[in-house]
């Protein structure tokens, strides 16, 4: 009887020091969405970008992406993303989709400008760069490497 007592207390003490730990990466990770205005881009391609993905200034979460679409007459991706309203960023602003490394995921890099004018809530980031994916960086490597023969010498 002792056994079983000492036993089911030390399973909620683990249970606690894992719903401990949840809540405590939880609140350190930043995964929450952030509330804000919302700004969007357009891109060429957007790799894999998914809604709730990160949008970040010098690697410091500042929004998230709230949605993703396409444009029926450019058929370009528009990327809509609600930024934090302490920061204000110039129209100037570049927007990039970028990898979190090999097998991470996508979030959107923004590079602010040193415009005076701001960009108001519901703008738009003129200027985006899209994302290159490792087969495309790759693939320009080998072409130059080749004399940008494509392997026809």
């Amino acid at each position: 009887m002792g056994r079983s007592l000492i036993e089911t207390v030390m399973g909620a003490v683990v249970l606690l020091v894992a719903a401990l730990f949840v809540f405590f990466a939880y609140n350190t990770a930043q995964v929450s969405a952030v509330q804000g205005y919302e700004v969007s881009a357009k891109f060429y391609k957007i790799g894999g970008l998914s809604k709730g993905s990160d949008v970040r200034i010098n690697g410091i979460k500042v929004g998230t992406v709230t949605d993703r679409r396409l444009d029926a007459k450019t058929f370009d991706a528009v990327v809509t993303m609600s930024i934090s309203p302490e920061i204000k960023l110039p129209t100037d602003t570049v927007a990039v989709v970028e990898s979190e490394g090999l097998l991470g995921g996508k979030y959107v890099r923004l590079d602010p400008g040193t415009a005076e004018e701001r960009i108001a809530a519901g703008g738009q980031i003129a200027k985006t760069r899209n994302f290159r994916s490792l087969e495309d960086q790759v693939g320009e490597i080998i072409f130059l490497a080749t004399g940008g023969e494509g392997g026809n010498k």
